[in-house]
């Protein structure tokens, strides 16, 4: 059997990245059952890693912090994979995180990894429609750019609300 397959879960400080993994790891684990409550979660320094036994392989999600982001690119070569995740309900984060994602889209280790983008926190009540958000975030242009297969979903971390279809992009994507 292969080496477990490595997905970056990256995304700016306090987007939700580590709610998602305690998610996603729950409902590995336990199935779509019931969501408990939000488990309480700190701002990530350094990396958390998950791991994900899925139907036909593991996979390890790695967390970087939101504030490592001058050092994301030591961790691209390890990874077959990204999930990016933004704010939606942050507008003036909008603008910082798309900066981050296309760096991170244009950085030649990651030219073929299939790219997740998460809008997260869609059970807030000021977050903009997604057509919305993805005009800000200039979505179709950076899809149309990138060398890369782009998925996007909307999602939020506290109610569960898109976890199974994150599991399901983990399980399809192929890796080269």
């Amino acid at each position: 059997m292969s080496s477990n397959e490595i997905c970056l879960l990256l995304g700016a400080t306090g987007v939700g990245k580590t709610l998602f993994l305690k998610r996603l790891q729950n409902l590995s684990l336990h199935g779509l059952g019931e969501l408990a409550s939000p488990p309480s979660t700190l701002p990530t320094v350094g990396t958390n890693l998950t791991d994900l036994t899925l139907k036909r392989k593991k996979v390890t999600l790695r967390e970087l912090g939101g504030c490592m982001g001058p050092i994301w690119p030591s961790y691209f070569r390890d990874c077959s994979s990204v999930i990016f995740m933004v704010d939606s309900s942050n507008i003036a984060q909008i603008s910082s995180s798309c900066i981050q994602l296309l760096s991170v889209l244009s950085a030649e280790p990651l030219c073929s990894a299939p790219v997740l983008i998460l809008f997260n926190k869609r059970d807030m009540p000021c977050t903009m429609s997604l057509t919305e958000i993805k005009s800000l975030f200039r979505m179709d242009d950076i899809i149309t750019s990138a060398s890369q297969a782009i998925t996007t979903l909307e999602f939020s971390a506290r109610t569960g609300q898109g976890l199974q279809e994150v599991l399901t992009w983990l399980e399809s994507i192929t890796v080269k």
